[in-house]
């Protein structure tokens, strides 16, 4: 591997796309390698996603323990992340996707639902490090439409995808436990609650029929109409209905002082 590269992978915490393929090494190399084989096939239903990895958008964080380094290392990742996401043009070929895969060694879980329980304890570890305060007009409580996960003043959308998913296979990119992270505002410019939104939303969601081979999610919807976005966040693997509370805490002003 390119020295220079292997310098850049070593001491910068986000990753380009171009620096994986070229540079990436052990478990880094197999993950993008598992990850190409989906977004290469036509037939997976995420067409931005595709988009982004044609165009070599993606930007990587490998983090490899779930204990407070790894933590820290991924905070600072997003915080870069979001800054560089503040400079966004609108255009979609800027619209840099983050991918946040996990080492084997850092999740130790089996089923969907213990990849989405380790899933919202890097969530909460993020909530605890995040640098600045909730912006006022996201809701802090989860039930609530208005929710969203927020980290350095930026509301996100987070995507869980795990390899015990059989049916859902679209939230599958391979062995390793993967959060796919973007603003939320990219989601509301591109497929939002519009006449071309809904187009776009319809489109992906006959592509997850073919693909997953089953319906999509009944959860599956728009951010402030009806839809909380907490159960998008990670899908359970059948269509049925869900209830229970969001694993996800706010933290009170006590907590943070």
């Amino acid at each position: 591997m390119d020295a220079q590269v292997e310098r850049s992978q070593q001491t910068t915490t986000l990753i380009s796309q171009a620096h994986v393929l070229e540079g990436g090494v052990g478990w880094h190399r197999l993950a993008i390698g598992e990850i190409a084989s989906r977004l290469t096939d036509p037939d997976f239903p995420c067409v931005f996603s595709r988009n982004a990895f044609r165009k070599q958008l993606l930007r990587f964080v490998f983090v490899e323990d779930a204990g407070s380094d790894g933590m820290r290392h991924l905070a600072e990742a997003l915080t870069e992340y979001v800054e560089l996401s503040r400079a966004w043009d609108g255009q979609l070929d800027t619209a840099y996707p983050l991918v946040v895969m996990f080492s084997p060694e850092a999740v130790s879980a089996r089923s969907v639902e213990g990849y989405h329980s380790f899933g919202w304890q890097v969530l909460q570890g993020l909530h605890r490090l995040d640098p600045a305060p909730w912006p006022d007009e996201v809701g802090q409580d989860p039930d609530s439409e208005s929710w969203s996960m927020c980290f350095n003043g930026m509301p996100l959308f987070c995507n869980m995808s795990n390899p015990a998913h059989r049916n859902r296979r679209s939230r599958n990119l391979g062995e390793y436990f993967a959060i796919v992270i973007n603003p939320r505002e990219r989601f509301d410019v591109f497929a939002g609650d519009t006449p071309s939104g809904r187009k776009v939303r319809a489109n992906i969601r006959r592509r997850i029929h073919g693909y997953d081979g089953i319906q999509h999610s009944p959860q599956l919807g728009s951010y402030g109409a009806g839809a909380l976005e907490w159960l998008q966040y990670g899908l359970i693997d059948e269509n049925a209905e869900r209830s229970g509370v969001c694993p996800f805490r706010p933290q009170t002003v006590a907590e943070t002082n």
